[in-house]
């Protein structure tokens, strides 16, 4: 589909702020995208960025300027479609310069039903959600009270179950022979909006089996994993129907292991608070110092939520933002489960984390005290059948 001239346009948001662009992409139904506005502070990987199912029900504001100038790849998604509403920026490159590019951004947007609003101030726009907080808003080519209206009518992500419009239908797998010759483990991933990168590093080392976010403990367990995955994904934690039974009815009987959202799920099944920050995290260059060993990694974000560090009874606080004090990650005292609120699958963004996929590799080997006999999941021969809801094209 070919894009569409760019039209006059405007973001309004809840407190009642203007800012003017054009619209392009594709148009929106009514000339209305609403949704609840966050900013991002990658300086690439913005097509990784659209593709993560963690921003559902968020309109993406990048803070760098010129957004689309190597176009797309089938290489780069992380979920089978973008789940956000639509994005900001400043200058919408239509001319991309890439050996690698399938296509330019705009192309992306259309055929995904994604509108931009571009020749924005996003540095203004970035400053008054930092001082706001984020927030809900609306843009298009609607007038001003019909953008008005959309924005006031909007929910945001408070209080809504944004797993449910993510997570994968059914189990699949992806299979994998470890470059180390060492025999793989088995892990479970509950899909609470994972993306491919996670999948991509975990199966370096396990055949992987993807499961619905609503998939119970008892079915989990039935497939003879040696460890568990809470994947990122969208939204409000405590809005997540069932996460925590599940969570509860895995604690103890195999190692678990939280990224991001599964973090704030794992803390909040050990008996932790979870709450809103004030405009996020999104981006590839938030400091967390490492508590163990002092070292200050550079990490990939994309989070609302976080657990509360008042402390959770039994367990250690292992990781803290530098930014904010926030924590980025603790360990269960009791039973064998710990979490980070980064990303260290990064896609996009820094991979100083990345020793965490290598350290849960460690973690199953020592709690297991042998080695996997190699095989696939009880009841199938490990294979991908190759209609993974997010795949690597």
């Amino acid at each position: 589909m070919t894009p569409a001239a760019s039209r006059p346009g405007a973001l309004v948001l809840a407190d009642g702020e203007i800012f003017e662009g054009e619209v392009a992409g594709a148009e929106p139904p009514g000339g209305v995208t609403a949704g609840e506005v966050v900013f991002n502070t990658v300086m690439c990987g913005y097509q990784e960025v659209l593709t993560d199912p963690s921003y559902a029900g968020q309109i993406i504001t990048f803070t760098y300027p010129h957004i689309g100038n190597y176009g797309v790849s089938d290489a780069d998604f992380e979920s089978r479609r973008p789940f956000c509403r639509g994005l900001v920026v400043r200058d919408l490159v239509r001319t991309p310069s890439s050996w690698r590019a399938g296509g330019g951004l705009e192309e992306f947007l259309v055929r995904h039903g994604l509108s931009c609003l571009t020749g924005t101030d996003t540095r203004r726009l970035t400053r008054h959600i930092r001082s706001a907080g984020a927030m809900v808003g609306a843009f298009g080519t609607a007038s001003e009270t019909d953008l008005r209206a959309a924005a006031a009518a909007e929910v945001g992500t408070d209080g809504v179950d944004l797993v449910a419009t993510v997570t994968c239908e059914r189990p699949y797998l992806r299979a994998t022979t470890r470059g180390d010759g060492r025999p793989p483990w088995r892990v479970s991933v509950v899909d609470f909006g994972v993306k491919t990168s996670i999948l991509r590093r975990l199966a370096r080392i396990a055949h992987v089996e993807v499961v619905p976010a609503g998939y119970g403990a008892e079915a989990i367990l039935a497939r003879r994993p040696h460890g568990v995955l809470l994947s990122n994904g969208p939204g409000d934690p405590a809005a997540v129907r069932g996460a925590t039974e599940v969570i509860e009815g895995l604690l103890g009987e195999v190692p678990v292991f939280g990224i991001c959202l599964g973090h704030q799920l794992l803390g909040a099944t050990l008996g932790g608070e979870t709450f809103k920050l004030p405009f996020g995290h999104h981006g590839g260059n938030h400091p967390v110092r490492h508590l163990a060993t002092g070292v200050v990694e550079i990490t990939s974000q994309n989070h609302n939520f976080c657990v509360a560090d008042s402390g959770v009874a039994g367990t250690e606080i292992t990781h803290l933002n530098l930014n904010d004090g926030t924590t980025e990650g603790l360990r269960s005292l009791e039973v064998p489960a710990y979490g980070v609120q980064h990303h260290p699958e990064a896609g996009p963004g820094p991979h100083d984390s990345g020793y965490l996929f290598g350290e849960f590799d460690s973690w199953l080997g020592e709690l297991h005290g042998t080695e996997p006999d190699g095989s696939g999941f009880s009841g199938d021969d490990g294979s991908d059948p190759g209609d993974s809801p997010a795949t690597d094209a």
